[in-house]
């Protein structure tokens, strides 16, 4: 098998997992797998895809009802935001995004998770959540990054982790949704990509299902562990993946 097509399932098989279980992720797991050989612009066709399809999978195999009053905000937010991603794509300069973002979730992460007890915030109300809505959307387009700060609000919002895990699963649908819409109507997804939408989709499968499968298992304390600690080694990758090309 060619170097390119093993990392390209070994990467949707680690992030498909990962998704499984924090309810987020793939894009952010898979880049830091697919950003060494893959062009940026094609890697985000590629996590947009496998991020619907793992949530597809989730949306099956464990459905949570949504919560309107909850979850209205981020989703009108997020449908603002998503066009905007998308028309941004083409003009992004992939390794300075890669940088920032990176750098953000290695510092902001670790802090939250060995603070004793969290800041829990309750000002800002619907504004705020869909202001970060917004900001999810943005990330969507850019690269299917949609529920990274999403699930930082809602952990510094405080919320119970089915209620986050229910809120999270259902923003990413929906914005995954239109982000692989927008990709279409604009020419984004070329037929040289479908071959490697061929080998992501059943690499992530199984995967997502032990993931799902592992989540059941977890306290409050520990998945909040989990989602930061993915966060934080997301981040890492990124900036090992940017860093010498920007310094290059």
């Amino acid at each position: 098998m060619p170097e390119h097509a093993l990392l390209l399932i070994v990467g949707a098989a680690v992030a498909g997992f990962v998704q499984g279980l924090s309810g987020f992720a793939f894009g952010m797991v898979s880049m830091s797998f697919w950003a060494w050989t893959i062009d940026p612009r094609v890697a985000a066709v590629l996590t947009v895809f496998g991020s619907l399809a793992g949530q597809i999978v989730a949306a099956f195999s464990a459905p949570r009802a949504p919560r309107w009053a909850l979850l209205l905000p981020f989703v009108v937010g997020g449908l603002v935001g998503v066009p905007i991603g998308t028309a941004v794509l083409p003009h992004l300069e992939p390794e300075r995004f890669k940088a920032f973002f990176g750098a953000m979730l290695v510092v902001c992460c670790p802090l939250m998770m060995v603070a004793q007890d969290l800041p829990r915030l309750t000002r800002g109300g619907r504004v705020a959540d869909g202001a970060v809505g917004l900001a999810g959307g943005v990330l969507g387009g850019l690269g299917g990054f949609t529920g990274v700060l999403p699930t930082l609000w809602c952990t510094l919002r405080g919320l119970d982790k089915d209620v986050q895990r229910g809120l999270i699963q259902n923003f990413n649908l929906a914005m995954l949704s239109v982000a692989m819409a927008s990709y279409l109507a604009a020419g984004v997804v070329t037929s040289a990509v479908l071959p490697q939408m061929a080998l992501v989709a059943p690499a992530l499968l199984i995967p997502s299902l032990l993931g799902a499968r592992v989540y059941i298992g977890l306290s409050p304390l520990a998945f909040r562990r989990v989602v930061l600690g993915v966060l934080t080694a997301s981040g890492a990758a990124m900036l090992a993946s940017s860093l010498p090309r920007l310094l290059a």
